[in-house]
């Protein structure tokens, strides 16, 4: 338990960024989950425009530093890879 006042409002401000980042990183899980539900159901028209999606989702996150610069490109990378597969 929080004994000061500048203690009392950070509890309140790290449950705040908790919550923003807990939503950041649902949003890019989905969207990946998404891409790799359309590509397994050979849709790659419909899974191109939900990796743009989940690109967006990706880069914004890294930019609000929610998850870390290369996580981003790792995930990023490995869509791209199984979108190039699915289309030859």
């Amino acid at each position: 338990m929080p004994n000061t006042k500048s203690a009392k409002k950070f509890v309140k401000t790290s449950a705040k960024k908790r919550k923003t980042n807990q939503r950041a990183k649902n949003q890019v899980k989905q969207l990946i989950k998404q891409t790799k539900n359309y590509l397994a159901q050979n849709k790659p028209e419909q899974a191109g425009k939900s990796y743009q999606k989940a690109q967006k989702a990706i880069d914004k996150a890294c930019q609000n530093k929610v998850i870390k610069k290369n996580t981003a490109a790792r995930k990023k990378s490995r869509l791209v890879k199984a979108l190039t597969k699915s289309r030859q």
